[in-house]
């Protein structure tokens, strides 16, 4: 068994979800504490340095420079070790399975195979024959992403026990709850001491990701007006209806169902409340700046049209903006992209740039002044309880990786800010 498949087998088996009902908490779970400290104490095992954990589950630890690059800028390895409650998500199972073709069988509950066909899942043609590490079905496996975590340590260790391998100063950290938007919010960028970085946060093998959705959480407030329904008429306002119309005024085609690519969406995620009074949880998406911040005034507008109707004050909404489209931080430094592109294809693996439909800890730290595009897993079907990930998925990351640190043993070259373009490729 390789490193990268052991550690993951056992990283995913350590209970650790974020609880989006205590966002006001970091970490939002206690649970997420168990981890860091399995994750700290096997850094300074290894023999990593500086290695700390915090009174919020930030773990951080040093893989000095290899001979001749000690001078360099330090780059940061990113991971979260948060799992989502999308799905079940404790006591999870790992098993590894030899995949023969036609559906991939993660287990059975209930009577029910729970599986994965080539329609949902195109690139399962190429796995035919190799290792895929499923959970049992009745939880989701964790790659999301402790397979990032699996690969940064598993590469961690080999340069530590060869470091004749060229890189720079490596700064590894992983964060909590990144499920719930918080992710690298507390991590002390002057204390990482890195210069730039990346995530390993992604999804099929060779995908990289240097540009993320704008985001926003939107809480509209519906305040109704109650009486005894014997004399209702022309006095109740009944919050549920008004929140009813509320949804339906919001753009039925840009919901997450109806889009796909580059393009934004309206998606409702949470409905509380009676007729007195009702509350409703948006998130807002969307890759351009002007249309995000058009998206932002639509739901304010529906606001405005509710009130007239039914008095003001009836609705409010409060919007809170949670990341950025990261790639607004790439235009003078390029080299974090032709740097991974490279990596990939040293590797053997073809890379795709791909806009994600969301966003990673990188589109906090981007902004934050710590440029961190993505580097994928090699995992599919995240948030279910049909998550997988190809056994050399795990592996030839690890040597993608190792490819990537090289890069940054020798100088690299920055553009200027006011010559810099936006990045592309």
């Amino acid at each position: 068994m390789s490193d990268v498949l052991e550690r993951f087998l056992r990283y995913v088996q350590v209970d650790s979800p974020s609880n989006p009902e205590n966002e006001e908490e970091v970490p939002s779970n206690p649970l997420e504490h168990g981890m860091a400290r399995l994750l700290a104490d096997e850094l300074a095992a290894m023999g990593c340095e500086d290695v700390s954990v915090d009174e919020h589950a930030y773990v951080l630890g040093t893989v000095p420079a290899s001979a001749g690059a000690e001078g360099l800028p330090a780059l940061c390895l990113c991971s979260h070790l948060d799992t989502t409650v999308d799905a079940p998500s404790l006591s999870v199972r790992p098993h590894v399975v030899r995949y023969k073709g036609g559906n991939l069988v993660a287990g059975v509950v209930d009577g029910q195979a729970i599986e994965t066909t080539p329609d949902q899942v195109p690139d399962l043609a190429d796995f035919v024959g190799q290792e895929i590490v499923c959970s049992d079905g009745s939880t989701l496996l964790g790659a999301d992403d402790k397979a990032g975590i699996a690969e940064i340590c598993a590469l961690a260790a080999r340069l530590l026990k060869d470091p004749s391998i060229p890189h720079p100063t490596l700064k590894l950290a992983f964060v909590p709850d990144e499920e719930i938007g918080h992710g690298a919010a507390l991590l002390d960028l002057d204390k990482l001491g890195a210069a730039w970085g990346y995530t390993v946060d992604g999804e099929a093998l060779g995908e990289f990701n240097y540009e993320t959705f704008n985001a926003a959480e939107a809480l509209v407030r519906v305040r109704g007006v109650m009486v005894h329904p014997g004399s209702a008429k022309g006095v109740m306002v009944n919050a549920i209806t008004v929140a009813s119309e509320f949804e339906q005024m919001v753009p039925a085609a840009e919901r997450p169902e109806y889009t796909s690519g580059r393009e934004g969406f309206y998606h409702p995620t949470v409905i509380r409340g009676t007729a007195s009074e009702v509350t409703l949880s948006y998130i807002v998406r969307d890759h351009d700046a002007e249309k995000f911040s058009h998206r932002q005034q639509t739901l304010q507008d529906v606001a405005a049209f509710l009130n007239q109707r039914y008095g003001e004050g009836t609705v409010t909404v409060t919007l809170h903006e949670q990341y950025r489209n990261m790639a607004e931080a790439f235009g003078n430094c390029p080299f974090l992209i032709d740097n991974a592109l490279a990596a990939n294809r040293e590797a053997g693996v073809a890379p795709q740039v791909i806009a994600v439909r969301g966003g990673t800890d990188g589109s906090q730290l981007s902004l934050r002044g710590l440029p961190c595009p993505n580097i994928a897993t090699g995992g599919y079907n995240a948030h279910s309880v049909r998550e997988f990930i190809p056994v050399p998925s795990l592996e030839t990351t690890v040597d993608i990786l190792q490819n990537l640190v090289a890069k940054f043993a020798v100088p690299q070259v920055t553009v200027p800010k006011a010559a810099g373009n936006k990045a592309a490729r």
